[in-house]
C-alpha cells in the first residue's frame, strides 16, 4: 500500500468512492452524485489552501483517501482541522484507513495543528 498526495488523475477513482456513499448513506449529507470535475475542483481547493489530500493505493488502485480543511475562521481554531476519510467499500478492514489517518495527522502535525 502507498499512501500520498492526490493529483488531478485521482478525481474519477475518488468520486466513485464518495458517490458509494451518497448513493448508500446518509453520511454525507448530499443527494446527488459529484462528477470527476466537481471532486478534482475540491481536491484542487483543499491543496491551495495548504491542506493535505491523501490517497491509498493498493496495486495500483485508488482504495481510499483522507483531507483536512480548516475548522472555522475564528481565530482560536486556527491550529484545529477538520479531517475526512472515506474507503472504498471493497477496502475494508485492510487497515488503509490507520494508515490513512497516520499520514494525514502527521501532515497536520507538521504544519502546527
Amino acid at each position: 500500500m502507498k499512501v500520498r498526495d492526490a493529483s488531478r488523475p485521482d478525481a474519477e477513482a475518488v468520486a466513485s468512492i464518495y458517490n458509494h456513499y451518497i448513493a448508500n448513506s446518509v453520511i454525507t449529507f448530499e443527494v446527488d452524485p459529484v462528477s470527476d470535475e466537481e471532486m478534482a475542483l475540491r481536491i484542487a481547493e483543499v491543496q491551495t489552501s495548504s491542506y493535505p489530500w491523501l490517497v491509498a493505493e493498493l496495486d495500483g488502485v485508488v482504495a481510499g483517501y483522507a483531507y483536512a480543511t480548516q475548522w472555522t475562521q475564528r481565530f482560536a481554531y486556527r491550529f484545529s482541522a477538520e479531517v475526512t476519510i472515506y474507503l472504498a467499500s471493497e477496502f475494508g478492514g485492510r487497515g488503509i484507513g490507520s494508515a490513512l489517518y497516520g499520514e494525514l495527522i502527521s501532515q497536520l502535525r507538521t504544519k502546527g495543528m
